[in-house]
C-alpha cells in the first residue's frame, strides 16, 4: 500500500520519502523494504541421474513408469519432472463428441481378445502390415505378425500366434470367447471369419467410423509406434521384425500398466489365472 501511495504522489510530482509516508500511516519501514527471496529447489543427483538416463533412452516414458522401473517414490520422480522441465508432451485435449460405445474390456483372461492392424515402414522392403491381439482384461500383447502382405493371412497368422501363446497349442479353444475387430475387408472376409470360426472364438464388430470402441488395441498401436517404430530407422522387415519382438518382450514382461495397478500383463495374468 505504501509503495502504491508512493508512486501515486510521485506521478503527481510529489516527493515524499518512504520513511516520513511509513511513519504518517503507523507502518513498520522493515515491511516496505523487505523482499522476499525464495532458494531455487534443490534436486538429488542420486535420484536425478538415473532419471534423467532413463528418459534419454526412452523418452516417451510418464513419471509413474520411471518412478517403477528404479524403485524410486513416484511423488519424488513427479518432483524432479517437474523442477527440471522433463514433463512428457501433453496431447491437446479438444471438445470432440463422442458415440457412446461398448467399452473393449472384460473381467478375466480370455473372454474378450482385440485385435487391428498397422503400417510400419520397414526401410528397403517398403510399407509392411502389422497385425496385433491383445488380452482385453491382461492388456498382454498375445500374438503378432509382421508381413509385407496386408491380407488376411497377416491377421490369421497373428491370431494363430495368440493361440499358441495362451494355450500351448493350435486347436480349438475349451471356451468360446470374443474377438473384437473393426470392420475392415481383413477381418470380414470369409477366410478369416471361416478361420475363427474353427478355433471356437465369435467374433464381434465395433460400430462403422468409431474406432474408440476398439480403443484398447489402439492403444498398444499408439503406444508401439511412440516407443519403438517412430523411434528407429529399420533397414528391411527382419530389422524391424527383430525390434518390434525386442519390444513386444519387454510391454509383456517389464513395462508396468497404470490401469494394471502398475503390474506388468504378464503378473496381471498369472494373478487372475
Amino acid at each position: 500500500m505504501i509503495r502504491t501511495l508512493h508512486e501515486g504522489l510521485l506521478a503527481d510530482g510529489v516527493a515524499v520519502p518512504l520513511t516520513k509516508l511509513c511513519a504518517w500511516f503507523g507502518v513498520p519501514r522493515r515491511t516496505v523494504y523487505y523482499k522476499p527471496t525464495k532458494a531455487a529447489p534443490k534436486v538429488d543427483p542420486r535420484f536425478a541421474e538415473p532419471i534423467k538416463a532413463m528418459i534419454e533412452m526412452e523418452p516417451s516414458f510418464g513419471y509413474r513408469t520411471v518412478a517403477w522401473l528404479l524403485g524410486f517414490n513416484k511423488n519424488t520422480v513427479q518432483r524432479i519432472f517437474q523442477i527440471k522441465g522433463w514433463q512428457v508432451r501433453k496431447r491437446p485435449v479438444g471438445m470432440r463428441p463422442r458415440i457412446e460405445a461398448v467399452p473393449s474390456v472384460a473381467t478375466a483372461p480370455n473372454e474378450r481378445w482385440s485385435t487391428d492392424l498397422c503400417r510400419v515402414w520397414a526401410g528397403r522392403d517398403g510399407w509392411a502390415t502389422l497385425a496385433l491381439v491383445i488380452d482385453c482384461h491382461t492388456r498382454e500383447l498375445l500374438g503378432w505378425h509382421l508381413s509385407r502382405s496386408g491380407k488376411a493371412t497377416t491377421a490369421a497368422s497373428a491370431l494363430e500366434h495368440a493361440l499358441i501363446s495362451r494355450f500351448g497349442t493350435l486347436g480349438k479353444v475349451p471356451r468360446e470367447f470374443l474377438l473384437r475387430s473393426d470392420n475392415g475387408l481383413v477381418f470380414t472376409s470369409r477366410r478369416y471369419t471361416a478361420l475363427v470360426r474353427s478355433y471356437g472364438l465369435k467374433q464381434e464388430f465395433i460400430t462403422p467410423h468409431c474406432p474408440q470402441q476398439n480403443g484398447m488395441v489402439e492403444r498398444v498401436i499408439r503406444t508401439l509406434k511412440e516407443q519403438c517404430v517412430h523411434r528407429q530407422r529399420f533397414d528391411s522387415i527382419q530389422h524391424a521384425t527383430r525390434a518390434i519382438g525386442n519390444w513386444i518382450s519387454f510391454y509383456n514382461n517389464r513395462r508396468p500398466h497404470q490401469a494394471l495397478a502398475m503390474r506388468t500383463p504378464a503378473e496381471a495374468f498369472i494373478l487372475a489365472a
